[in-house]
């Protein structure tokens, strides 16, 4: 039934820097401005700017400026690690190129974390979004060992709402010498 994310979309404090900023630091293009002073699905009076970015492949990353609500804060009941945006970079030299660059660019990054599936880095937008740019480093088995043992992991985990050991290996580092 569906056929990809059409485009998925954040609120950001500053539409023009946040525009920028993903272009300065991801190569990310502005593709599509929409401004209205009322919202078009409610006829709610409520002025925006709508801004729309190419994460490449078709793929769209967009921002609401509300000037006329709040200021924008963040659900203080969820850790500020859990709500993030990953993208996907084509290889490891891209990835640690990106973050030499967010770096130099006074962008605090963390990592690379070693996921075995992936590598990624991950850092926070001028709007307080986690971002986590990510290059997929499987190798043969690791993916159908995961795909064995998911029910398996989600029922234990519906049971007992504790980390089910399946695949310990993904994060203690011993996937090294279960998948040569």
């Amino acid at each position: 039934m569906i056929k990809k994310i059409h485009h998925v979309a954040y609120r950001c404090k500053d539409a023009y820097a946040t525009a920028k900023w993903y272009e300065k630091n991801l190569d990310m293009k502005l593709v599509l401005a929409i401004a209205e002073d009322s919202v078009p699905s409610t006829g709610e009076p409520d002025p925006y700017m709508h801004i729309f970015l190419d994460a490449g492949m078709g793929n769209v990353l967009a921002f609401f400026e509300l000037p006329t609500r709040p200021e924008m804060g963040r659900d203080e009941n969820t850790p500020k690690w859990t709500q993030h945006l990953a993208l996907e970079v084509d290889s490891m030299d891209t990835l640690l190129q990106a973050k030499a660059r967010l770096e130099a660019n006074g962008v605090n990054v963390i990592g690379p974390t070693d996921h075995a599936l992936f590598q990624s880095i991950y850092f926070f937008d001028p709007n307080g979004h986690r971002l986590e740019l990510a290059v997929n480093t499987p190798l043969p088995g690791m993916n159908e060992a995961l795909d064995e043992v998911k029910w398996d992991m989600l029922e234990e985990w519906s049971r007992t709402k504790r980390a089910p050991k399946h695949a310990a290996w993904l994060h203690d580092g011993s996937y090294k010498e279960m998948f040569k």
